[in-house]
C-alpha cells in the first residue's frame, strides 16, 4: 500500500494526473505554465499554488517560493487562465434531455413573476453542466426565460454539487438578480392570447407600475421601522408582500437587474427606467447595442452580450453583428459574453469570445469579458474572474491560446477541486458529445 502511494504521488508530480478531489488539505504548485491572470500581465514562465480552495500564490516561477511539502504538477507549455464565468445561463433549468417535462424556466400564467427562484427549479443532475465544464465553464448566472415582463430571481452559482445548495455561492441573502424582458418575447405570449402585454407600451408600463408600487410599498415599511416602539402599540405592521420584497431589493440596489432586450429603440426604454429608477442594471443580448453604445456607456450599464454564428430567428435580433462587442469595448461599457445555454453550446465558450475578437474586438477586452467583468457584473468580483491571491481557486488549463481553434480545455478546477480532465474517458464524453443524457450527474457512487 505504501509503495502504491509513493508511485501515485510520482505520478503527480510528473504531471500525469490532476490533484484528486479533497486533496486540498496540501498545498499544490501548478509550476512552468503560461498564466494569464486577467487582471495583471501574462506571466510567461509562471507558478501558480493553491491551497484550501483558495490561490495562495502566483508570479514567475523564479520568484514564487513553493510551499515544503507541496504537490508539484508540471504543466510546462499549458495555459492556465480563471475558469469562465457565464453571465446569462438556463442550465439546469432547461435541464437535458429537451423535452416538456424538463422545461421549467418561463411561468408563462401571468407576465409578473418577481416572486419566483430559478433556486426552486434548477436540477443539479443537468447533463449539460457537466458539458460546461467541458468548456471552462466554473460559475454561471442562471436565470429564467424571457417569456415574461418580469421572469423571476437568478441564481449564481459555482457549477459543482449534489444539490442547489452546494452550489449556491451565496447561501444566505439575496442568491442572484432579477429578470425582465422587453421586445417581441412577453408580446408574443401574452398577446395572441388577449391579454396585456400585447405592445412594447404596456411591457414598460407593468414595469413602471411595479417599480412604483415597490416605493410605496418600501416607503410604508421605512414609516413603520422608523416610529418608536411606543408608538408602535397596537399598530400592525404593514403587510408583507413577496412579489414587491425582492423590487425593493432592486431599487436598494441590493440585486441587480437582467434584462433582455435586442432592438435599439427597446435598450433605450430600459436605460430611461433606469434613470427613473435608479437600479443596478445588466444589458442582455444587447444586439443592436451598437447602435446606442454611448448612450449605454452614458448610462453607467452594462453588456451581457451573445454571439450567433448563424443568425436567424426573431425579427428583433435580425440586425445582428459580430463587431457588436468591440464597438461597445469602444465605447467604454463594461461588456461580459454570455452563451446563453442552449443557445450557445457552452463547451465553445471561448469560441464565442473569439469571434468578437475577429470582428473587432480587443484580445484582452473578450478575455475580461469571459471572466472578470461578468463578475462585476454579479458583484462576485471580489471571489471569481481573476487569478489573485486569496481569490476562490477557479481555473482552468489549457492545451493551447485561448483564442485557438485547435485548443482543448484540458482540465477545470472549482476552489481547487478538478471537476474535469480531458484525459479521462468518461470526462472526454461530455467535451466531444459522446454521452447519454440518461446519466445522472453528478455520478452517485454506491456505498461500501
Amino acid at each position: 500500500m505504501k509503495i502504491f502511494y509513493l508511485l501515485y504521488l510520482l505520478i503527480l508530480m510528473l504531471g500525469l494526473m490532476s490533484i484528486p478531489a479533497g486533496a486540498q488539505d496540501q498545498p499544490v504548485a501548478f509550476k512552468g505554465v503560461k498564466i494569464y491572470p486577467i487582471t495583471s500581465d501574462v506571466i510567461e514562465n509562471g507558478t501558480l499554488v493553491i491551497h484550501n480552495g483558495k490561490i495562495s500564490a502566483i508570479g514567475d516561477s523564479n520568484e514564487v517560493q513553493i510551499p515544503d511539502m507541496a504537490v508539484i504538477i508540471d504543466v510546462s507549455g499549458k495555459i492556465i487562465m480563471p475558469g469562465l464565468v457565464d453571465s446569462h445561463s438556463h442550465l439546469g433549468i432547461y435541464p437535458l434531455p429537451p423535452v416538456e417535462a424538463n422545461s421549467d424556466g418561463n411561468e408563462m400564467t401571468g407576465p409578473v413573476q418577481s416572486h419566483l427562484r430559478a433556486l426552486d427549479a434548477i436540477n443539479p443532475a443537468d447533463p449539460g453542466i457537466r458539458s460546461a465544464l467541458t468548456g471552462g465553464i466554473t460559475t454561471a448566472n442562471i436565470m429564467p426565460g424571457s417569456g415574461n415582463v418580469v421572469g423571476g430571481q437568478t441564481a449564481y452559482v459555482k457549477l459543482k454539487g449534489k444539490s442547489i445548495e452546494e452550489m449556491l455561492i451565496h447561501k444566505q441573502g439575496i442568491q442572484g438578480g432579477m429578470k425582465m424582458a422587453n421586445g417581441e418575447n412577453p408580446k408574443r405570449v401574452y398577446g395572441p392570447k388577449g391579454q396585456s402585454p400585447s405592445t412594447r407600451m404596456a411591457i414598460a408600463a407593468l414595469q413602471r407600475i411595479l417599480f412604483i408600487q415597490a416605493r410605496e410599498y418600501k416607503a410604508k415599511w421605512d414609516q413603520y421601522n422608523n416610529t418608536s416602539r411606543e408608538e408602535k402599540t397596537g399598530i400592525p405592521p404593514p403587510a408583507y408582500n413577496l412579489e414587491l420584497e425582492p423590487i425593493v431589493e432592486v431599487l436598494e440596489r441590493k440585486r441587480t437587474i437582467h434584462f433582455h432586450t435586442h432592438r435599439a429603440d427597446d435598450i433605450m426604454t430600459i436605460l430611461r427606467l433606469k434613470k427613473e429608477f435608479g437600479f443596478d442594471l445588466v444589458l442582455h443580448h444587447v444586439t443592436e447595442g451598437y447602435k446606442v453604445a454611448e448612450e449605454i456607456a452614458k448610462a453607467g450599464a452594462s453588456a451581457s452580450i451573445i454571439t450567433i454564428d448563424s443568425p436567424g430567428g426573431k425579427h428583433e435580433a435580425a440586425r445582428f453583428d459580430l463587431r457588436n462587442g468591440g464597438i461597445l469595448e469602444k465605447a467604454g461599457v463594461l461588456v461580459a459574453i454570455h452563451t446563453d445555454y442552449p443557445i450557445w453550446d457552452s463547451r465553445l465558450f471561448l469560441r464565442s469570445a473569439a469571434l468578437m475578437v475577429r470582428e473587432g474586438m480587443s484580445e484582452k477586452g473578450a478575455l475580461e469579458a469571459l471572466t472578470i467583468n461578468p463578475a462585476k457584473m454579479m458583484q462576485l468580483e471580489n471571489r471569481i474572474g481573476s487569478l489573485e491571491i486569496g481569490k476562490d481557486a477557479d481555473f482552468i488549463v489549457l492545451s493551447g491560446h485561448p483564442f485557438s481553434v485547435k485548443t482543448h480545455v484540458l482540465q477545470t478546477y472549482i476552489e481547487g477541486e478538478p471537476v474535469f480532465d480531458r484525459n479521462l474517458t468518461q470526462d472526454e464524453r461530455y467535451a466531444t458529445g459522446g454521452y447519454e443524457v440518461s446519466e445522472d450527474y453528478p455520478i452517485m457512487e454506491a456505498n461500501p
